[in-house]
């Protein structure tokens, strides 16, 4: 029986007994359970090294509709652990921590999308993956970043568009596309605070370096990158490329893995920008993802808590935009 306190925060912070090999631990809890790890690479490199499997959000959706596995522990944020409900409502779906959320799908709630449907006859809605699965039921199809592009090309070019919420992204794929799609005011609380003044600094540090960044940050950031893409295709650009020096400009998490793949590339993370007396996070970190530790994957495998369910009305229509997106990617 879960203890009171457990419920109300949303994780369970069990201790373990001194010594305890908690990487151990969970892959026997794995094998023992039939469960399966799935991490985005913003998360901890501990995590990634216990994980099954590491990826971007596109990744980790196409293996949560794949697997087999009984039990699916996601190691993200909370509308990725939603993302694995939907394409697999028979298994038991468990997030290490409820807290993790995400300020970009709390960017765009329901209510106000319906409205603005309502506001807008006759445009379909093109939804980033960063939502909840009450906004994907009112979408038409969900993209990420790695095959927005691809999809929003898949419309005829004169087809009425939404795309929310991050509008970054969506003024990034008008910019490439042609289009005149409406954009959500949403916004990404890490790729959002990235700079060019930050950018050039490093630049004048380090001329040959290449610039690498993700299509949520700011589009004065996008103009002075050499490459923009998704995580995977910022990974993948270094792996094939590991004789340049880079300056990364997306969520710190993804370096343990171009460093794991990459070892003799040097990396520079750009160090987001903080306001004149702002306080907080210095670091191009995201705390939501952050939250995920150890400890919790070892105790919601121990105690398969806490689960994620998704209301059976919404999950009904939320699944089909994803299915659409998986059907084109």
């Amino acid at each position: 029986m879960l203890k009171t306190e457990w419920k109300q925060q949303g994780f369970i912070d069990e201790p373990v007994a001194e010594g305890t090999d908690l990487k151990a631990e969970i892959r026997r809890m794995c094998d023992e359970k039939q469960a399966v790890i799935l991490a985005h690479y913003y998360t901890t490199g501990d995590i990634q090294q216990v994980a099954d499997f590491i990826g971007d959000s596109l990744a980790l959706a196409r293996k949560a509709a794949e697997t087999d596995a009984k039990i699916i522990v996601m190691c993200g944020v909370h509308f990725m652990a939603e993302t694995c409900k939907l394409l697999s409502p028979d298994k038991l779906v468990l997030c290490p921590d409820l807290n993790a959320g995400c300020s970009l799908a709390d960017s765009c709630k329901a209510d106000d999308l319906k409205r603005y449907k309502e506001e807008h006859p006759g445009y379909k809605v093109v939804s980033y993956v960063n939502t909840t699965a009450a906004v994907k039921a009112l979408t038409d199809i969900v993209v990420t970043s790695g095959n927005a592009k691809k999809i929003v090309d898949s419309f005829p070019q004169d087809e009425k568009l939404i795309f929310g919420p991050d509008y970054n992204l969506g003024s990034y794929i008008n910019q490439i596309t042609g289009r005149q799609m409406l954009l959500w005011q949403g916004g990404c609380h890490v790729h959002e605070r990235f700079s060019v003044e930050a950018i050039v600094r490093l630049k004048q540090e380090h001329p040959a370096a290449l610039v690498l960044a993700h299509p949520e940050c700011k589009g004065p950031v996008l103009r002075v990158a050499d490459i923009v893409g998704s995580t995977a295709v910022l990974l993948n650009y270094a792996v094939e490329h590991p004789e340049q020096e880079y300056i990364v400009a997306t969520e710190a998490g993804i370096l343990f893995e171009m460093q794991r793949r990459c070892p003799d590339t040097v990396f520079h993370p750009v160090p987001p920008e903080m306001s004149e007396g702002q306080v907080g996070c210095h670091c191009n970190e995201c705390q939501y993802m952050k939250m995920n530790t150890m400890l919790k994957i070892y105790n919601c495998l121990k105690h398969e808590w806490p689960t994620v369910e998704v209301d059976e009305a919404i999950a009904r229509d939320a699944v089909k935009p994803i299915e659409r997106m998986l059907a084109l990617s």
